[in-house]
């Protein structure tokens, strides 16, 4: 990982994530942090399995067009200037498909909540078959900055022969 946990000064936490498909109208996947589960600060003591998820998905996922990305985050009592995530997902050496969501000033003690809408990379067969017998092999990092300074980095790994 590139930064600690503890470099989330501003008690940025993810309290919920939904990606759909947008052309059938379909969502593929929704979590929630449980409503009245008090924030955590991160300490030094951490381990990174909090920064780590594997998704398991069908080979049609593979196909997608366009998704909706929702997500609803909540800020500590700090002002947030410039917060942004870039993410990369990768499989093998190959670079699939870089985002960059910009999220703007953030109001502290503040609930908020963005879809951002995308295209997925349109892969080949003989890509999509290796992606789907090398379950896991497709990954991402996901890297939130704060006027311009890394903050949190998050890993993800994805199966899709589920």
């Amino acid at each position: 990982y590139l930064c600690k946990t503890t470099d989330n000064t501003f008690g940025i936490e993810f309290v919920a994530f939904k990606l759909r498909d947008l052309d059938k109208n379909v969502t593929l996947v929704s979590i929630e942090k449980p409503e009245g589960v008090p924030y955590q600060p991160p300490t030094e003591q951490d381990d990174d399995s909090g920064r780590f998820v594997q998704y398991d998905f069908t080979p049609d996922f593979l196909k997608l067009k366009t998704a909706g990305m929702t997500v609803t985050f909540t800020v500590g009592d700090a002002v947030v200037n410039k917060f942004r995530m870039i993410e990369r997902h990768f499989f093998g050496n190959k670079l699939l498909k870089s985002f960059d969501f910009d999220f703007g000033f953030c109001i502290p003690e503040s609930k908020n909540t963005c879809e951002h809408m995308y295209t997925f990379p349109q892969l080949s067969e003989s890509e999509m078959k290796a992606m789907i017998d090398s379950p896991y092999a497709t990954k991402s990092d996901s890297f939130y900055f704060v006027d311009d300074k890394l903050i949190m980095h998050n890993k993800a790994e994805y199966s899709y022969s589920a």
